[in-house]
């Protein structure tokens, strides 16, 4: 795991790669304040859009006086409106998270670098968020490809902590949470408690959600046989087993239904669900898997 922590979370050829790419939101949102993402609204921005008809109240400013000339009517000019889109990274950095080579923390953050430096190269609003059984810290929104150092100060300081508690912690940063946008939870989702109810806080903002469930490649493919003693790395539980192939078959059919299960209740629900382990490499499932997935283009 040092050797993982010492090596740049993202490589600067790479970077070039996604200076190329944005971030795209299945659905519109309204910003606080006029950015670079073109929306559905008609306002009075720079851009032409279309004509209606005047009526009684409307901004003179707006009449197209050419156009009453040649017909005789007034009209109004309409503009696209641009906003801001927030994007909201939540990173789970509870204890299981610590776990594989490269463990699957160094991972999401790996994928949580490169996703917030295609939003900050786009001039989206980027907030990333840690959590475990709580909102443990917080990086406050930055915007600007020149706040990106931000970004990898407070992802290179992020360690694992604490047991995970995914329903706390997502009900914490629904209410938190200012604005709407586009979420991505990086999480190996497994919580004791589930992730029903957790999931189900963030989509009543009405937010485009992404869940990617990272897992290692030692919890898919398990390599352990004989009498072990198996600790929880969040709660100290123990089980002593006897590790055969039945077992190990029972283990692997366990979860894989666990994984259809989220995938299915994520689907349901207008949420994204991708499923990566920690041997896929993150790049290609920035530009590949993603783009597939109509997040990134």
């Amino acid at each position: 795991m040092a050797d993982t922590q010492a090596e740049p979370l993202l490589d600067p050829k790479f970077l070039t790669r996604l200076e190329q790419l944005e971030l795209v939101s299945r659905k519109i949102f309204m910003g606080r304040m006029k950015g670079e993402r073109r929306s559905k609204k008609k306002g009075q921005s720079v851009e032409f859009a279309d004509y209606r008809n005047y009526v009684i109240g409307d901004d003179l400013r707006f009449l197209d006086w050419n156009l009453y000339a040649r017909l005789d009517r007034l009209f109004l000019r309409l503009f696209m409106e641009e906003e801001d889109l927030h994007f909201y990274i939540l990173i789970d950095n509870s204890l299981s998270m610590d776990f594989g080579a490269p463990t699957k923390l160094h991972y999401a953050k790996q994928v949580a670098a490169a996703l917030a430096f295609i939003g900050l190269c786009n001039m989206d609003r980027v907030v990333i968020e840690a959590f475990n059984e709580q909102l443990t810290q917080s990086m406050p929104a930055a915007r600007g490809r020149r706040s990106f150092w931000r970004v990898l100060d407070f992802l290179d300081k992020l360690e694992p902590a604490g047991p995970s508690d995914l329903t706390k912690a997502l009900r914490a940063f629904s209410i938190k949470c200012s604005g709407k946008g586009v979420v991505i939870i990086l999480s190996d989702f497994m919580d004791k408690g589930g992730y029903e109810d957790a999931l189900r806080y963030v989509i009543a903002r009405n937010m485009d959600i992404y869940a990617i469930q990272i897992l290692s490649q030692e919890e898919i493919e398990p390599d352990v046989k004989g009498d072990l003693k198996l600790t929880d790395a969040e709660d100290d539980d123990a089980a002593e087993v006897t590790i055969s192939p039945a077992l190990l078959r029972r283990y692997k059919q366990n979860l894989e239904a666990y994984r259809a299960a989220l995938h299915s209740f994520c689907t349901r629900r207008g949420v994204a669900c991708l499923f990566t382990s920690n041997k896929v490499p993150f790049d290609r499932l920035v530009l590949t898997y993603l783009r597939q997935r109509g997040l990134v283009r």
